[in-house]
């Protein structure tokens, strides 16, 4: 094989372009030994938070731990129900769990693999009875009170949040935004009559600062972003062993801080993540011109209300396994997001779920296939894994 190999992503070489700036920060906490909290982290706060178009943010350790602090904070009680969907990362569920609640699911919409809001609808309605007292739905099956809904924006394309919000205000439920893959994706409220970010609507929302996000760190990081302060010192004292200040707990909390190098680290990439997402906008579109007249290959779909930043490009074949061998063979690495839902996995196996429980997560995990992805993705290189993409239906 003399083709040189396309990643799948690329993390290396947009560093390697700012590299000064960003070996800057490192000196600077080498020589103030500042390595924990400070302004660092603050100014980064603030930064995102206005990126995003929200009030305020919290920097965490993690997207995961980002997940589960605004889940606590946002007031979500051990012995209730927390609703999300199957097809996302295991972190989605884990945080629900990790914080007291039980997990259940609904499908999500078939185009774009999102929560599908009237699978959400025909949840509350038919598998909840509402409480007279408090107002929320009860789980007819379990008997916990449903009072949070976690939508994941998946793929770096926001969930349909109108009518979730106006289910969540019906039922007086949390939402949580799980934006971990959605760093700057817009969606066009008619309720509000404008574009939000993703982190602007829900009561919290969730980001994850992994390498590999359209906004990474060098290693692991996280922020919630809020419109209530009581949420954002809540998620800042859940973080930092229940501190109010310093050795004066007000509750049992955690340690997943931020540190100031990373927090360094992400406010010289924030810079730059809207000349990136713009960028991955450009590579997405160009693959649904080379890809649009393959018919057995389905290309993303993005509704008039989405502003989507593309974190991924999944497209979808009946014969994944096959194509993602012929790509591999022809110097094109891939991934799978998600290859198992997660009301199949192992670490669900006591809810009782299974399969056809829901078909549209399910029908997507087997044919799911994501190609190459990154601000650097060039036309060339698109354009050979259209080719290797046409070869290989054309056999079929």
């Amino acid at each position: 094989m003399t083709d040189k190999m396309i990643p799948f992503a690329d993390i290396v070489t947009p560093h390697l372009n700012m590299e000064e700036d960003l070996v800057a920060v490192f000196r600077s906490a080498l020589r103030t030994g500042k390595f924990i909290g400070g302004s660092e982290v603050e100014e980064f706060e603030v930064e995102f938070a206005q990126y995003c178009g929200a009030k305020y943010c919290a920097a965490v350790g993690s997207g995961t731990d980002a997940l589960r602090f605004a889940l606590i904070a946002a007031g979500v009680r051990p012995g209730e129900t927390a609703v999300t969907v199957p097809n996302t990362f295991m972190a989605t569920a884990e945080a629900i769990s990790q914080a007291g609640a039980a997990v259940d699911f609904v499908d999500i919409d078939e185009r774009t693999y999102n929560m599908d809001a009237e699978a959400l609808k025909v949840y509350l309605e038919s598998k909840c009875a509402v409480d007279n007292v408090s107002g929320r739905p009860v789980n007819k099956a379990t008997g916990s009170v449903v009072s949070a809904v976690i939508p994941v924006h998946l793929y770096g394309q926001m969930a349909d949040m109108d009518p979730i919000m106006e289910l969540a205000q019906k039922y007086r439920l949390t939402v949580v935004e799980d934006a971990c893959q959605a760093h700057g994706a817009e969606y066009f409220s008619k309720r509000e009559g404008r574009w939000m970010k993703a982190g602007s609507i829900g009561h919290a929302a969730a980001f994850s600062f992994y390498p590999a996000k359209n906004l990474g760190a060098f290693g692991e990081g996280g922020a919630v972003t809020t419109g209530s302060q009581d949420i954002a010192r809540r998620v800042k004292m859940l973080r930092d062993h229940g501190q109010s200040r310093k050795y004066y707990h007000e509750i049992e909390g955690y340690n997943g801080r931020l540190d100031a190098i990373q927090a360094g680290i992400l406010r010289i990439k924030l810079r730059r993540l809207t000349e990136w997402n713009a960028l991955r906008q450009e590579a997405a579109a160009s693959y649904g011109q080379l890809l649009r007249d393959i018919n057995a290959v389905s290309i993303p779909y993005e509704p008039e209300w989405s502003r989507c930043v593309h974190h991924l490009y999944v497209i979808r074949v009946k014969d994944r396994e096959g194509l993602r061998q012929h790509l591999s063979d022809n110097s094109i690495d891939t991934g799978l997001h998600y290859p198992v839902p997660l009301h199949l996995q192992d670490a669900y196996v006591h809810s009782g779920f299974k399969k056809n429980d829901f078909p549209m997560s399910e029908k997507a995990a087997e044919e799911i296939l994501s190609l190459p992805m990154y601000p650097g993705l060039t036309m060339s290189q698109q354009q050979r894994v259209a080719d290797a993409i046409r070869q290989y239906v054309s056999r079929i």
